[in-house]
């Protein structure tokens, strides 16, 4: 039976996540590692409104009949447990990252958070981008030495010691996407815009 304070915090960050406009209704998915136990949320739930139901236990290596509930990305999050020190997974669809993933090899941000939280973010391609095999190892490839990993036009995976990590993770790389996405594509559309310095 999950601890009350445990489901506190899921519910608290996926409702952050929903909130923050970092996924849809029924997107993105959320874990913690508890010894050999991935407890991830389930498939098609609604993050913004966890209950405890809509949580689920796995085996961190064991096929068991619960990955049936799990959410579709559990192939993900199990790689990414066994190949780095990770203790918690949030996987969302950050829009400003997800639109710059699909035209970016890597995301350096501009800004001065996003500089010194991540440097620079990876973006990995696969054919099949949810719940792919393919995607567990390239994902987990990447996090052995990144802290947040963008899977090119699907969205990010942040690993981290508590979720709370992993969602400010997620949280700043979409705001660090978003100057970077708007200092890429802004263009001055007023005529004499030169002259306005003047004033």
């Amino acid at each position: 039976m999950l601890e009350e304070k445990t489901f506190a915090l899921f519910r608290d960050i996926g409702r952050d996540l929903f909130l923050r406009g970092l996924i849809s209704s029924h997107a993105g998915n959320i874990s913690l590692r508890i010894g050999q136990t991935i407890c991830i949320t389930r498939r098609g739930s609604m993050l913004g409104r966890i209950a405890p139901d809509d949580l689920v236990d796995v085996d961190l290596e064991k096929p068991d009949s619960h990955v049936l509930r799990a959410s579709s990305e559990v192939v993900v999050h199990r790689a990414v447990y066994r190949n780095t020190s990770a203790l918690a997974i949030v996987h969302a669809h950050p829009p400003y990252a997800t639109l710059l993933s699909m035209v970016a090899d890597e995301l350096i941000p501009v800004d001065s958070e996003g500089s010194y939280l991540f440097k620079k973010v990876p973006v990995v391609s696969v054919e099949k981008t949810i719940g792919s095999l393919e995607a567990a190892e390239l994902v987990s490839e990447c996090l052995k030495d990144y802290k947040i990993v963008m899977m090119r036009g699907h969205g990010s995976f942040a690993r981290g010691d508590m979720l709370e990590e992993a969602y400010m993770l997620t949280s700043s790389l979409e705001a660090s996407a978003f100057f970077l996405y708007h200092l890429e594509t802004g263009k001055e559309y007023r005529k004499f815009s030169d002259s306005y310095k003047k004033w």
